[in-house]
């Protein structure tokens, strides 16, 4: 099978390309430049992309976007948030549509923000768009598939929930200060913090991949915590205490006060329920046997 990637060097896209890798797959990688003879070209801002290096691929997985908590959320970086998504999305979208030989599936990239802050409510892939900015800006991401979708193409929409790896993204954050003993729960800690391993997201990538899953795909393990519990899990699988809150003032520093909020504080209790009913299984479906496989 010959895998197209966008975002193939990001967490989550290098290891997918070493899954594919180890199970005998071609990864084809969108690039903006040339990295090797398999690589195909775009460029999101001129709109342009080698479509005719597009032909005959089977699957193609759109993980590219600016990181949502890369930087403080002003209008500048808001703007930067929703074009890097959406005009990436609908530019792969609109070429593979347009190929005379499509893939048969694409799997387009998405987040647990689609929900907003929801308290304790669960949310399946069948509930609402919440609101504010994130659930506005994964629900026009996911808009901006439709021209794949009206082509035919089975698409899935990985609404991702926080993904752990201790070589990136947020728990590599934290790392050294659960380390030191000085990490801890952020607010009350009562917030739902959905959750899922690195190794499960890869899996199930490449069970929607193998399988008849479209529509929204909540990629997220079957057991959300708050986040109290997920500090408390961390520092057992460190053995470090984590008595010391962690301070908000070190959170809207880091982030700013909108995207502190919305990252940190506030709730939302996703299950994958139709992960679940497609037969997938997880191997870190609790929070601490995740951590004693990553640390």
């Amino acid at each position: 099978m010959r895998v197209a990637i966008t975002g193939s060097s990001g967490l989550i896209g290098t290891a997918l390309r070493a899954a594919l890798a180890a199970r005998g797959d071609q990864v084809v990688r969108v690039l903006r430049s040339h990295a090797g003879p398999n690589d195909v070209l775009w460029d999101i801002d001129a709109g342009t992309i080698d479509a005719t290096a597009l032909e005959g691929i089977d699957a193609v997985v759109h993980l590219a976007g600016e990181g949502i908590g890369e930087k403080k959320w002003s209008p500048e970086q808001k703007k930067v948030l929703v074009e890097s998504r959406t005009k990436g999305t609908s530019l792969i979208a609109t070429t593979i549509a347009g190929l005379t030989d499509r893939p048969a599936v694409f799997l387009s990239g998405s987040a647990m923000g689609f929900y907003g802050n929801r308290g304790t409510e669960e949310l399946s892939e069948a509930s609402a768009v919440g609101s504010g900015f994130l659930p506005d800006l994964v629900a026009a991401w996911e808009d901006a598939a439709q021209p794949a979708i009206n082509a035919g193409i089975r698409t899935a929409f990985l609404r991702t929930a926080l993904v752990l790896s201790a070589d990136g993204g947020a728990l590599a954050e934290q790392l050294p200060f659960f380390r030191l003993g000085i990490g801890g729960k952020a607010g009350d800690g009562t917030q739902c913090l959905s959750w899922i391993s690195i190794d499960d997201h890869v899996r199930a990538m490449l069970h929607i991949i193998d399988s008849d899953l479209s529509g929204p795909v909540n990629l997220s393990a079957p057991n959300p915590v708050t986040n109290a519990e997920f500090a408390k899990s961390l520092g057992q699988a460190l053995r470090r205490p984590t008595i010391l809150p962690t301070p908000r003032l070190a959170i809207y520093a880091r982030l700013g006060k909108e995207a502190g909020d919305a990252l940190v504080y506030e709730s939302a209790n996703v299950v994958p329920t139709a992960l679940l009913d497609s037969g997938f299984k997880f191997e870190h479906p609790v929070i601490d046997s995740a951590f004693a496989a990553l640390l």
